[in-house]
C-alpha cells in the first residue's frame, strides 16, 4: 500500500459479517486520515463524535486521555487486515499491538455494526 496522506476517504468492509451484524449494514464508511504528526496528535480531541472513523497511519497505539465519548479501536496490519479490536472508555491508554501498522478509530459500537473483526481485511479508497 502506498504512504498515506491526510484526507477523506472510503473504508470498504466486506458484506459477509458476524451473526450480530444486522441485514443491511453499511459496506462503505466516510474515513478521515491522519497521516500527518498534528492530524495524528489532534486525532478525536476536542470532538463531541464523529460521522465514520478516522484512520491513524502510522500508528499501533492510542489513547482516550482528554476524549470525551468511548470509542471502538481496530488494529490494522500493512495490509489492513484487522488485528484486534477494542472499546476504551475516556481516560485509558491502549498498549502498542505488534503487528499494527495503522489504528481505525470510530464511535463505540460502530465497528460491531460494520461487521469489523480480528481477520477481516478492509479496503481504504481515496
Amino acid at each position: 500500500m502506498d504512504r498515506l496522506r491526510d484526507g477523506q476517504g472510503v473504508l470498504r468492509v466486506p458484506a459477509e459479517g458476524p451473526a450480530e451484524v444486522p441485514a443491511g449494514a453499511p459496506a462503505e464508511v466516510p474515513v478521515e486520515v491522519a497521516a500527518s504528526l498534528g492530524a495524528r496528535t489532534r486525532g478525536l480531541l476536542g470532538r463531541d463524535g464523529i460521522e465514520g472513523a478516522l484512520l491513524l497511519t502510522p500508528a499501533s497505539g492510542v489513547h482516550t486521555f482528554r476524549m470525551r465519548f468511548a470509542i471502538d479501536v481496530a488494529y490494522l496490519d500493512r495490509g489492513l487486515r484487522v488485528l484486534a479490536v477494542r472499546t476504551m472508555r475516556p481516560g485509558r491508554l491502549g498498549l502498542p499491538r505488534p503487528r499494527a501498522r495503522h489504528v481505525l478509530e470510530a464511535e463505540a459500537g460502530a465497528m460491531v455494526r460494520w461487521g469489523l473483526r480480528p481477520g477481516v481485511r478492509v479496503a481504504l479508497e481515496s
